[in-house]
């Protein structure tokens, strides 16, 4: 388990699977995610993604953590499409809705930045977030991570296009923060 202030960051286990499905197949939440289309998320589908896991190596999800807060699942966060040699991964994290806006998000993403740069030996961290999402970009910024470039008018979200934000962090930027 790694701690932060307010979290905790634990294995993602069998019993959280309803509360992740949750999560993630909330379109709204869908929509504050990334480009992809909304659309429905069907659990089979959902619980694929655990179990086609197991034994690969190839999987593009180097690390999935719960987050919890008092035991209490609030979201997951994750490292992912770790390059091995140029050692660099993307980050991801998703909360319930109703979780957002209590600091439980910019904690444990400096949780999981710690562990990527520490106990992984990655160099650099990267995401992208629709610019809408003022909330994560602010919680982003707030770790350390900077504005790398946007692709203006990229992702389709409620009607209309908006820019896709390209976000990164050096693991030299934040050792000296």
């Amino acid at each position: 388990m790694l701690t932060g202030e307010r979290v905790q960051l634990r294995d993602v286990r069998p019993k959280d699977l309803s509360t992740l499905y949750d999560i993630q197949a909330n379109l709204v939440n869908w929509e504050e995610r990334g480009p992809k289309p909304a659309g429905p998320l069907r659990r089979e589908e959902f619980d694929e993604r655990f179990t086609q896991r197991d034994g690969r190596t190839d999987f593009a999800v180097a690390a999935e953590f719960a987050i919890t807060v008092d035991d209490r699942l609030v979201g997951s966060c994750v490292l992912m499409n770790e390059d091995p040699l140029a050692r660099h991964a993307a980050v991801g994290i998703s909360l319930a809705l109703e979780e957002a806006g209590h600091g439980y998000g910019t904690d444990a993403m400096r949780v999981l930045i710690d562990y990527a740069f520490t106990r992984r030996n990655l160099r650099r961290l990267y995401l992208n977030v629709v610019a809408p999402n003022e909330r994560a970009i602010a919680s982003y910024l707030k770790v350390g991570f900077v504005e790398e470039g946007r692709m203006r008018e990229h992702a389709w979200m409620r009607g209309a296009y908006v820019d896709l934000v390209a976000m990164g962090l050096l693991r030299s930027e934040w050792l000296s923060a």
